[in-house]
């Protein structure tokens, strides 16, 4: 008779999740909903910040601190480059050292500390260049090295913060949700699906009231306000604290690829056995409590065919009846292990090929607002949108597109595939990055007609930009759901942090090539003067052939995409039940 509730007991503690004071986390007590969305809260403040600065920050650059326009755009790219590059970082102090808790906690006080130097920069009149007197006649004073150097320090603490926190904060989000219980998987689903919707109801906000601020209030409120939300979300962050399940560290899944390789190549001359049972796999020299409870949270994986060369980091040298210790990672690896490294090295050519469509997405906040700048912008007599909230109709074709597809489109789609998720993660990203061009293509078609208004001295409407801006925010709620869907079903359970951060890397990377790129124009075709393509005066310049490069090289990328999905195989569904893909899909 008591064995039941020994049971029920039983499934109450949680063996792989702690609670804050390190016992085992009771199930009731800890976790769900309660905890995901005081996370969910640190992510919205955390993206109405980042973007709030971002949006609008070329013409800050440009009006305020006289910088040309390549300079400023590059500014911006680099800035938000550096933010989503830095995730690596975070993901690796997260799972190396401190957890994915503190990561965040400290963080965000990182990001408050730099937005507060930039609110204080933009409000002492000491650290910005005077106001241009006559812009017809009268170079501005552009900014000097020492206003610029406090500038770049907020920006780049600002993106050390950034980094830190979006490294760990939808992994310590989904830590809250038990995977091996059915009701949670589905209430993980769900976060998933809230976790984006926040990023964007934190994007709406930026776009729409921050930069209203910015432009007619002032750019110290606007900031103060980034101020006031970063540590608002720190504050409702710590508050849940006695509430959050915490996961063991489980080290760096680099040190795990460093090890394979290393033992592959220390062994590279040996012969491998033909028969792949007397390869090194989990259980085998499990002599310590340490490696068995980190073995038990590893799936046993099966030996494939690809990249045999690092198979022989599983080469046992010796066998003796007894061994006395356990060898060490950098000497033997197990088949898993190896097996899990050549997941990660499948999935780099899918990884390489999605940068591209981020460097069409920066273009969205940097060259068109510069176009916005110069177009008609009133709606009625006396009410001018600000340059930086063209942007609403990015975001809010996302806020479309993603209820549309879910709602009708997947149901259709399910029909046609026979794939519950109506689309497969490579599709869905495919479908993004085609819809990249054809932005590309739309900005370059606008900006021809842009410069014929001009030269007829006849401004153009500022809604002739926004397919452009549809298309990249369509294309978005594809590619970024289907790139976070497909690393993180891809990658090995123990590497999530790492894949997280592999995803975010093409962010980055994508605003680093824009960078490049302006760069390598500015080098080929001149910075002003005929035929320059990036001038400070966009009207004197040839943006458009600028948008018409992209999209031929978002063409061929496109290409490239295809060949390495058509050669890409899924990991091993067949242990899964057809429920629990319609689950992960969301992920």
């Amino acid at each position: 008779m008591g064995s039941p509730p020994e049971k029920e007991a039983i499934n109450e503690n949680l063996n792989d999740a702690r609670d804050f004071k390190g016992r085992p986390a009771v199930r009731s007590q800890t976790g769900g909903w309660t905890s995901a969305a005081m996370i969910l809260g640190v992510e919205l403040c955390e993206r109405l910040t980042t973007l709030g600065i971002a949006v609008n920050l070329v013409t800050y650059l440009t009006d305020t601190m006289h910088l040309g326009n390549a300079a400023a755009a590059n500014t911006v790219t680099n800035f938000l480059g550096t933010s989503f590059m830095l995730c690596l970082l975070g993901g690796f102090v997260a799972d190396t050292f401190i957890g994915r808790y503190l990561t965040i906690g400290i963080f965000a006080a990182v990001q408050a500390s730099g937005v507060m130097i930039l609110t204080v920069s933009t409000a002492v009149p000491g650290l910005r260049p005077p106001p241009c007197r006559d812009l017809a006649t009268t170079s501005c004073v552009r900014a000097t090295g020492g206003q610029l150097g406090v500038l770049y320090l907020a920006l780049y603490l600002t993106a050390l913060g950034t980094g830190g926190l979006k490294s760990s904060v939808s992994g310590f989000g989904s830590d809250q949700f038990d995977e091996s219980d059915r009701t949670e998987r589905k209430q993980m689903t769900r976060f998933f699906n809230w976790f984006f919707f926040f990023i964007s109801i934190g994007s709406l906000l930026a776009v729409t009231v921050l930069v209203y601020i910015q432009d007619n209030v002032g750019r110290k409120w606007g900031y103060s306000i980034c101020a006031a939300a970063i540590l608002s979300g720190l504050a409702v962050f710590l508050a849940g604290t006695n509430r959050y399940r915490y996961k063991n560290l489980v080290g760096s899944p680099l040190t795990q690829i460093a090890a394979v390789f290393t033992a592959a190549f220390r062994k590279r001359n040996l012969q491998q056995p033909s028969d792949p049972s007397l390869l090194h796999d989990i259980d085998d020299y499990d002599v310590n409590e340490e490696g068995a409870q980190k073995n038990k949270a590893k799936q046993r994986l099966a030996l494939t065919n690809q990249f045999q060369f690092l198979d022989r980091a599983a080469i046992i040298e010796s066998r003796s009846p007894a061994p006395a210790k356990k060898p060490s990672r950098w000497q033997l690896s197990t088949v898993t292990d190896v097996e899990e490294v050549k997941m990660v090295i499948r999935m780099l050519p899918i990884w390489a090929t999605t940068i591209m469509f981020w460097t069409v997405y920066a273009q969205m906040t940097t060259f068109s607002v510069s176009q916005a700048t110069t177009m008609d912008r009133h709606i009625g007599p006396s009410f001018q949108i600000p340059a930086g909230s063209l942007t609403v109709f990015f975001v809010g074709s996302i806020l479309l597109t993603v209820p549309v597809y879910d709602r009708l489109l997947i149901p259709l789609l399910r029909r046609l595939t026979g794939n519950p998720q109506g689309l497969s993660p490579l599709r869905r990203i495919g479908v993004g990055l085609s819809l990249s061009i054809l932005a590309m293509v739309a900005a370059a078609l606008t900006e021809l007609k842009r410069l014929r208004s001009a030269n007829s001295a006849q401004s153009l409407s500022v809604f002739w930009l926004v397919p452009q801006f549809f298309f990249v925010g369509s294309g978005e709620a594809f590619a970024y759901i289907g790139q976070l869907d497909f690393f993180l079903r891809e990658c090995p359970k123990g590497m999530k942090t790492m894949s997280t951060g592999l995803f975010l890397s093409t962010l980055s990377l994508g605003f680093f090539v824009s960078s490049a790129l302006v760069s390598i124009v500015h080098t080929v075709r001149g910075v002003s003067g005929h035929g320059a393509w990036l001038t400070d005066d966009l009207n004197k310049g040839r943006l458009y052939n600028f948008y018409w490069l992209l999209a031929v090289l978002s063409a061929i990328n496109l290409v490239l995409f295809l060949v390495s999905a058509k050669w890409y195989v899924y990991r091993d569904n067949s242990m899964e039940t057809k429920e629990d893909d319609e689950v992960v899909c969301h992920a």
